[in-house]
């Protein structure tokens, strides 16, 4: 795993140890840390801060030429509002944890010409089983359902 995705991880857990749900983001520009965030819908009581949304947030705001030549990490595949954002702001490049226990809007990505890597690493694989199984309701209200 490299040292984005692992402050990725690192995110996640943090987020886990508030009691919110464990997905860490990172966006990255020429090697520099923009921004790094995780979900924080309970913790704040946000309808829309996944952890993609809360790095762009917290990366603040940038030039478009910044964004297209950044890299966003994610420990898991982006839903359609991240996905939304990803394309708003033209990051071409999504290096994602895992999409085993939820698959986003790859396809959709993709379509619009972005790179992604799915890396499906256990650390991020087993960090999911167990919150979904654990979390079930939580979970579901996450993703909409």
């Amino acid at each position: 795993m490299d040292r984005f995705m692992e402050l990725a991880m690192a995110e996640a857990e943090k987020g886990a140890s508030e009691g919110g749900i464990p997905i860490g983001s990172v966006l990255v520009c020429d090697g520099l840390v923009l921004g790094s965030g995780r979900n924080q819908r309970v913790q704040s009581g946000s309808a829309i801060r996944h952890g993609e949304m809360d790095a762009l947030e917290n990366a603040g705001r940038q030039p478009a030429e910044v964004y297209g030549r950044s890299t966003l990490y994610t420990t898991l595949s982006p839903c359609a509002m991240c996905s939304g954002a990803i394309l708003l702001y033209g990051i071409p490049r999504v290096i994602i944890g895992e999409n085993r226990t939820f698959q986003g809007e790859e396809h959709l990505l993709e379509s619009r010409g972005v790179e992604l890597k799915v890396l499906n690493d256990p650390a991020c694989i087993d960090m999911m089983k167990r919150f979904i199984r654990d979390n079930p309701e939580l979970w579901n209200e996450d993703i909409g359902v």
